[in-house]
This record gives C-alpha cells, structure tokens and sequence, in this order.
C-alpha cells in the first residue's frame, strides 16, 4: 500500500486534508498563519491520501494560564488521525516530527493541552515523555463550524502536559506502511 511520510503542509493539500480529516476552516486558518510563520501544520500521507496532521502552534498561548507560567513554549495542537490509519504509530510520528522541528530551532521544552476526558491521547502523550505541568487543570476553547456554518467556540477543560526536548528516541515509523497494524 505504500510507506508512510510525514511533511508540512502546502496550501495544495488543502481539499485533501479537508476531505479526508473535515473542518476545511481550521484547515484555512492554520494555513493562513502557517504563511505567516507563526507555526507549522504537520501531515501524515499515506501515497497521496493524507492520514492524519498537527499544529504547531508557535504563538504565544491563547490561555493566560499557560501563557503565564509557559511563556513562548511552543504547543502542539490539534493532533487528529484518520480512523482507518488509528494504531499504527502515526500519532506518534506527528507528535516526534513536531518535536524534531522544535529541537532543531533551539527550542528547549513543547507542551500541549488534552481535554481531561480524552484518556486516550493522554496515555498516548504520557508514553511518548509528556509529564503534567503542575499547575492544575486549564479552561481551553475548541472552535469547531456548525451544520450552519457559523464558527462555534466550545470551552473544554483541559491538562498541561510538558516535554523537554530533545529526547533520545528511535524513528516511530522505521519500516512501517500504510496498510500495517
């Protein structure tokens, strides 16, 4: 089926990544300040299929909390990976190329903020280094667009986790492709 490659974004990708992981105007707005240098939007392609992406959000936080205590750490956002490509170690590929970039522009620590019901992607987090920031939990807002189009914000508590960088760690997708569980 073909090996898996990770790559920023180009505004190309734009209808694919919108057809295959939704919400074309998350996708729109990241690209907009991809441009603008003010992160970089990683994707997992599966040949030209795109399977899965995140945010590198190089901003400072939105969130006072973080911003406060986490001034100019760089988070990963909206990590998100195609149903059918789940468990194959892409999430995990995402996660280290966001990583690889941030420690190769001298960045020292990422962070980044799971909704404290998604146990899921915490554990993901935990087990690739990512330790609680110690401060509590944090209010995050999520904009999603609704059936009518209008851009809804959605308010999701949230936990700080923190990773020093870099890490020693083996190439998550060292052999694997698209179609290997």
């Amino acid at each position: 089926m073909g090996d898996v490659s990770i790559r920023p974004a180009e505004q190309a990708d734009l209808a694919a990544l919108a057809g295959i992981l939704g919400d074309q105007g998350f996708f729109e707005d990241r690209f907009t300040r991809q441009a603008k240098g003010l992160g970089v939007l990683f994707t997992a392609w599966c040949s030209a299929r795109p399977v899965g992406a995140v945010y590198l959000w190089l901003e400072d936080a939105e969130e006072p909390p973080i911003r406060g205590h986490l001034p100019g750490v760089p988070l990963l956002t909206h990590l998100e990976v195609a149903p059918e490509a789940r468990n194959r170690g892409i999430g995990a590929a995402l996660v280290h190329a966001a990583e690889d970039y941030l420690a190769g522009h001298g960045h020292a620590l990422g962070a980044l903020a799971v909704r404290t019901d998604n146990t899921r992607a915490a554990r993901l987090y935990r087990r690739l280094g990512y330790r609680d920031w110690g401060h509590g939990t944090v209010v995050c807002y999520a904009e999603h667009v609704s059936p009518d189009g209008r851009t809804v914000s959605e308010a999701e508590r949230c936990h700080v986790l923190v990773k020093g960088l870099p890490d020693d760690r083996p190439a998550p997708l060292a052999g694997r492709t698209c179609g290997e569980r």
